[in-house]
């Protein structure tokens, strides 16, 4: 069995009785830090044995993971916060468990765009989640799609490409799109940014971005 195992992306009473008893009963817990996860099973006194599973080793460790699950171990699978396989490691050891006939159960928990989207203020009834955009290549192309798509959007972005992302929105989305910059989700430091893209660039100019950030944004009016 493997369990996939949302895991706090802030506060650490963020997760469930339920993930708490799984991490202390399974027989081994792929973590995609172990340097960051630990801090999290010591704070809950759990001491199952802990070992790293991330996008630069999956590929090599997937194999042998998938023969101790054939074997009865169990396994749950953690990341850094957030949910497994949701922007982060965890997709390509499902589908290989798939193949091999072992049951997966994916726990209920923490994720950033569900209360990024829900506190936007902006409809949430029907969205896409974009993930991360591409860092590059591609960029544009991408943001061209989502400025014509009337669902709500709802994507990730790192501090130090917040103001370049908006200068690259505003010929694409209007000056005027709402959207809401969500910042710190259930950590000390949490804010909300609500307004339109050309107030977003001037409010960042003079308060420089720093944590992570949930971008949610209207989508355009048919």
């Amino acid at each position: 069995m493997i369990y996939l195992i949302p895991t706090p992306i802030g506060n650490l009473e963020d997760i469930t009785l339920r993930a708490l008893r799984l991490l202390k009963e399974s027989d081994l817990i792929l973590a995609e830090d172990t340097r960051v996860s630990i801090k999290l099973l010591k704070h809950y006194g759990i001491t199952t044995s802990l070992e790293s599973f991330h996008m630069y080793n999956e590929h090599k460790k997937t194999p042998r993971v998938i023969e101790q699950l054939t074997k009865g171990m169990t396994i749950s699978v953690i990341s850094d916060a957030g949910t497994p396989g949701v922007s982060d490691p965890g997709f390509l050891l499902v589908r290989s468990a798939l193949e091999a006939n072992v049951e997966i159960q994916c726990l209920p928990g923490a994720t950033a765009l569900i209360p990024a989207l829900v506190q936007s203020g902006i409809p949430c009834d029907r969205f896409n989640f974009e993930g991360f955009l591409p860092p590059k290549k591609g960029r544009i192309s991408r943001l061209k799609v989502m400025a014509l798509e009337s669902k709500t959007q709802v994507f990730y972005e790192s501090p130090h490409k917040l103001i370049k992302l908006f200068d690259q929105m505003i010929p694409l989305f209007g000056r005027d799109r709402k959207l809401a910059v969500v910042r710190e989700i259930s950590k000390l430091y949490e804010s909300t940014f609500r307004g339109s893209i050309e107030e977003a660039i001037s409010f960042f100019q003079d308060h420089s971005p720093k944590g992570e950030f949930v971008i949610v944004i209207e989508g355009v009016k048919k």
